[in-house]
């Protein structure tokens, strides 16, 4: 019952935290605000969770420690993206879907609180360990410490790619970015099999698995490379294209070679200079 309190408290703060992100968004026209809200509200709950939970004092400690530090480099990335540039791809392409109405934004916030409550569950279950189990709680450790170095590496590559004009309109394949076209989405999947060591133990940790599990249908299928590479083919076109033939998409991986010539365009059909 403690964790489904917790969970419902998680609920509440997070609809009324979209509410009020909704409003920033219908005021400034840039939705992007919603991930930066997203990101600090799984940090938040983390926190909530460590600090309500009745679980022993060590994968409390590090439930909130670990999830917290996440959220907070999350969100933190992504508020100076939303501050300083337009309104992301992927939303401006909602907007015009939706004719800018803002019921459907408001719907969409809310989804969002309810994600957040629902991504906090291994946070819940983690916090509720009485089983104290040291391995465990160190595999948890470091895959968090892999995931956000990772994460991190991923970021700051990008950042510095985007940051050159003359890469204006081509695609990123420096570092990380060569060996899979979503190293961010490859380490913030990774990032929750934390909570699931740290849950080894509890009389329902393998619920905690959800986390890993469910953030991949979502990223792979739903809201994250669907929409992100949707709107790449739309700006970068054929450069894009033949990135997505050469980079594995998620795993990382060795690029393809370069097509073999006999499998190119044959002169004769190519459009003449």
């Amino acid at each position: 019952m403690r964790s489904l309190a917790t969970l419902g408290l998680i609920l509440g703060l997070a609809v009324l935290m979209m509410g009020l992100g909704w409003l920033w968004q219908r005021r400034h026209e840039n939705a992007g605000i919603v991930d930066v809200l997203w990101s600090a509200g799984l940090g938040g709950a983390a926190v909530l969770a460590a600090f309500l939970g009745q679980g022993a004092a060590a994968p409390r400690l590090l439930v909130g420690l670990c999830g917290g530090l996440w959220g907070l480099r999350l969100a933190r990335h992504l508020w100076k993206r939303v501050r300083g540039e337009s309104e992301d791809g992927r939303y401006r392409a909602l907007r015009r879907h939706w004719n800018g109405a803002q019921p459907r934004f408001f719907g969409f916030f809310q989804l969002q609180a309810l994600l957040v409550a629902a991504f906090a569950v291994p946070f819940v279950i983690a916090a509720g360990n009485a089983r104290v189990r040291p391995q465990w709680l160190a595999v948890g450790a470091a895959c968090w410490c892999l995931s956000i170095a990772g994460e991190s590496l991923a970021d700051v590559q990008l950042a510095r790619y985007r940051s050159d004009p003359a890469n204006r309109g081509s695609t990123c394949r420096a570092g990380l970015w060569r060996y899979s076209r979503h190293p961010n989405y490859f380490f913030e999947w990774l990032h929750w099999f934390t909570y699931a060591a740290f849950a080894v133990g509890a009389p329902i940790g393998w619920l905690a698995l959800a986390g890993p599990l469910v953030m991949y249908v979502f990223l792979r299928y739903v809201s994250g490379i669907p929409y992100t590479e949707a709107q790449a083919l739309r700006t970068r076109g054929d450069d894009y294209r033949d990135y997505q033939r050469r980079t594995p998409m998620l795993f990382p991986w060795p690029p393809r070679r370069a097509p073999l010539a006999s499998a190119r365009t044959p002169p004769a059909a190519q459009t003449p200079p």
